[in-house]
């Protein structure tokens, strides 16, 4: 699926709905390795940024949106509209981040 076809408008410029398939979804469940929490505790101690949790996020919220589009074109879909993040705290320390959307066909107007 193109990514360009993903928005989080409920229209998609130049596109007509053609069909509406339903919620897709991407969800990934994950946690802080002991290691990594022993390099951001020394980023901690100088303040700023927390690249090593920065990163985690980033690659968490990549696996999630690609999971979301795997379900989308499993469906039949070619657009998600409607996109949403959205993270929870299972635990401490265990996260859960998920991608959703509406699947949709579109066609170029």
């Amino acid at each position: 699926m193109d990514h360009s076809l993903v928005t989080t408008n409920f229209q998609l410029d130049g596109y007509r709905i053609v069909k509406s398939m339903g919620v897709v979804r991407g969800i990934i469940v994950r946690s802080r390795s002991v290691f990594g929490n022993i390099g951001a505790g020394l980023q901690i101690l100088f303040g700023g940024n927390i690249t090593l949790y920065t990163e985690l996020c980033e690659q968490t919220r990549r696996d999630a949106f690609e999971l979301m589009i795997q379900h989308a074109a499993a469906i039949g879909a070619n657009s998600v509209i409607g996109f949403r993040y959205d993270a929870t705290e299972i635990m401490a320390g265990v996260s859960e981040v998920l991608a959703y959307g509406t699947a949709c066909v579109v066609e170029k107007v």
